[in-house]
């Protein structure tokens, strides 16, 4: 069916699919220039110093310290014994 020299509604729907289309694409376009990269490095650290190595036995004494189980005294001379 010819209605003023166009084919029924086709020529319309075909404008309307272009520019729907358009939309879509510019709107994608923004959201993956705006958006920030999934894979960026991390910002960078600042290295803290090593930590020297903790003797375990020196480590169960502050503990037990810490807890309440031994008093200053006690736990003072451990440590002396241990050469800690």
């Amino acid at each position: 069916m010819m209605v003023d020299g166009r084919y029924g509604f086709g020529g319309g729907l075909i404008a309307l699919l272009v520019i729907v289309l358009l939309v879509v694409g510019i709107a994608w376009l923004i959201t993956l220039l705006t958006r920030s990269p999934r894979h960026a490095a991390p910002p960078p650290t600042v290295a803290s110093p090593p930590t020297p190595p903790v003797d375990p036995a020196i480590q169960i004494l502050r503990e037990r310290f810490a807890r309440g189980e031994i008093a200053q005294a006690e736990f003072d001379e451990r440590r002396r014994a241990l050469g800690g």
